[in-house]
């Protein structure tokens, strides 16, 4: 049985992946009549958090829910068809930065690149083995499992992507996944047209050198350096942290507002018992404490500079109960009222003046 290695200690990581990736599954899902809230919900999904393509879930929510989706629609294929549907526009910029490669090569560089400006914790390259060219994607969290939906889902889309941007019969020479055989693999055959093999070290897709360095366009080097600085820009704003508080500041910063975060909460996002949590921080002089109020007193500073700032929207922001409650919180981390604050200069944590705060 192909499985992960579980005894590996230590925190969850902290991964993401942006909600452009499960939109397709969302509209094919609303248009298959599956009842989509409660699906969502099991995996602390909110509708909310779906209308923004470049906002992030984490990834082993999304993974687990793509598990449950293939149940709910009876089809265990369920990732792997989506995936043959898959267009350049699905994954933004770097769909688009694919799309415009002039080779089959150079397109799949450029996904191994850039992958992580879709997700974090996921490994992608691209290697030459005398004539043959070999793309591998997989997701390095080994705690993420089990994931063949994912893994059938990227593997179809991304040789949909090269068919749809290069030859409509452009074919693998093999099609590798790291899961173990399913019992009905004819789904699978129709979608690659290619040999499949299970139970392999990572899903791979195999081509010929001889069509990956055929010469499909020219180059448009404008258009490619505008697209990579930004998604050079997005990596860098999803890199996983290596200090421990800081991702504790990413789910605080992720879930604020949205719902209840508690430690018992964070303890269980990050894949630890409260304890740990507890002590971790404690080893670098924080706590939950502090860093709840550090991130409420900054986004209630930034918000109250905003014209028309509404007391009643920024505790939601910041996940009070009511504005009577954020007022008497503002009041006690900067001496001042948020309407008094508000026509004037704030005190910041991180300027002089704040003893009195």
């Amino acid at each position: 049985m192909n499985t992960p290695n579980d005894s590996v200690g230590g925190p969850r990581s902290v991964t993401y992946i942006r909600v452009a990736a499960i939109t397709p599954f969302v509209e094919h899902l609303q248009n298959s009549g599956i009842l989509l809230p409660p699906l969502l919900a099991r995996h602390r999904i909110l509708t909310s958090e779906l209308s923004d393509p470049y906002s992030v879930i984490p990834l082993h929510r999304f993974v687990a829910f793509l598990e449950d989706a293939a149940e709910a629609t009876g089809d265990l294929a369920f990732g792997a068809r989506l995936g043959a549907h898959f267009k350049p526009a699905d994954i933004g910029p770097m769909g688009i930065l694919f799309s415009v490669a002039p080779t089959v090569r150079v397109a799949f560089e450029r996904i191994s690149k850039y992958v992580n400006s879709l997700q974090s914790a996921t490994s992608s390259s691209l290697t030459q083995e005398d004539d043959v060219l070999v793309w591998s994607y997989r997701i390095s969290d080994r705690s993420i499992w089990p994931r063949r939906q994912d893994a059938e889902y990227s593997v179809a889309a991304t040789c949909q992507l090269a068919r749809t941007c290069f030859k409509t019969n452009l074919n693998p020479l093999e099609v590798h996944f790291e899961h173990d055989r399913p019992e009905n693999i004819e789904p699978l055959r129709r979608l690659f047209r290619a040999p499949l093999y299970f139970s392999q070290p990572s899903n791979r897709l195999v081509y010929a050198v001889e069509d990956a360095d055929r010469v499909y366009r020219s180059e448009d080097t404008q258009l490619t350096m505008i697209l990579e600085h930004h998604l050079e820009d997005l990596i860098h704003e999803v890199k996983a942290k290596e200090v421990f508080s800081d991702k504790v500041r990413f789910l605080i910063q992720l879930y604020m507002g949205r719902r209840p975060v508690t430690t018992h909460f964070l303890a269980e996002e990050l894949g630890i018992s409260v304890r740990t949590l507890q002590r971790r921080l404690e080893e670098e002089g924080l706590s939950i404490r502090d860093l709840m109020r550090a991130h409420r007193e900054e986004v209630a500073v930034n918000l109250l500079e905003r014209p028309g700032a509404r007391m009643s929207n920024i505790a939601q922001a910041l996940g009070y109960a009511d504005s009577a409650v954020f007022s008497r919180a503002f009041k006690e981390w900067t001496g001042l009222a948020p309407r008094k604050a508000a026509k004037g200069v704030i005190p910041r944590a991180d300027t002089p003046g704040d003893e009195n705060a």
